[in-house]
């Protein structure tokens, strides 16, 4: 199997690490374990009921299992809800239906990820959308590095996504238990492209702290400014970061 795309989320580049050694900056790369899991095709052949249904997006099958009293929150082995299925199919109107027959909005699976999570990786900002609109929280604390919707979307410079998120009230400067905010995260497991580019841009204007280090100590302008990444360099400057 592939690793990096079993587990997106801390692929860092050889560049990345020896530019960090170079400028004295530590460069955390975490072990490569399994984060979010989507079903796998033996999971959904063996799917029944409204988890079958979410996955296939059927809005009249999953009306009618409702209306049969079928368990809408209930899990598959790896504690997965319909909702989550639906999410990670990316069926934005089997989401709608889920959620207006009264799904829980915030329930984690196994690796503790909830379905805004789960849409914000993914980079979907209509099944987001979706989501966010029928109640579910940006402000939830989740995966096994407890962290946010909005320090993964950072991390992977899902600028839209980080955008509904910031409006949907996500908090900006959640610590996450490898001392990274979103708008660390954005640097340090970006690339400095226009995509993590507009991403710290994004939070720098919606408030986020430059003054939150990692760890080590190093701020985001020193993290920035350590990899070489110019243009996150003068956003930050012109925030008054040091």
């Amino acid at each position: 199997m592939n690793r990096n795309r079993q587990y997106p989320f801390f692929a860092c580049s050889f560049t990345h690490a020896m530019r960090a050694a170079v400028c004295g900056i530590a460069l955390l790369t975490p072990a490569m374990a399994s984060a979010q899991v989507p079903p796998s095709a033996a999971e959904v052949a063996r799917y029944s009921g409204l988890h079958a249904a979410a996955h296939r997006g059927d809005v009249v099958e999953i009306e009618r299992l409702i209306a049969a009293k079928a368990d809408i929150n209930a899990r598959d082995p790896y504690g997965r809800t319909p909702l989550h299925v639906a999410t990670y199919a990316g069926k934005v109107e089997a989401i709608r239906a889920l959620a207006k027959a009264g799904a829980h909005m915030g329930l984690l699976e196994k690796d503790r990820y909830d379905a805004v999570t789960i849409a914000a990786v993914a980079n979907n900002e209509d099944a987001l959308r979706a989501l966010l609109a029928a109640g579910a929280s940006a402000k939830l604390t989740t995966s096994r590095y407890d962290g946010t919707a909005l320090i993964a979307a950072a991390h992977l410079g899902h600028h839209g996504v980080v955008k509904q998120l910031i409006a949907a009230g996500a908090p900006l400067d959640h610590v996450n238990n490898l001392h990274w905010t979103a708008l660390i995260e954005s640097i340090v497991l970006g690339d400095g492209g226009p995509r993590h580019v507009e991403t710290l841009k994004a939070l720098v204007e919606a408030g986020a702290s430059t003054r939150l280090t990692d760890r080590n100590g190093n701020t985001p302008f020193r993290l920035a400014k350590g990899r070489g990444y110019r243009a996150m360099v003068e956003i930050l400057e012109k925030a008054g970061a040091k």
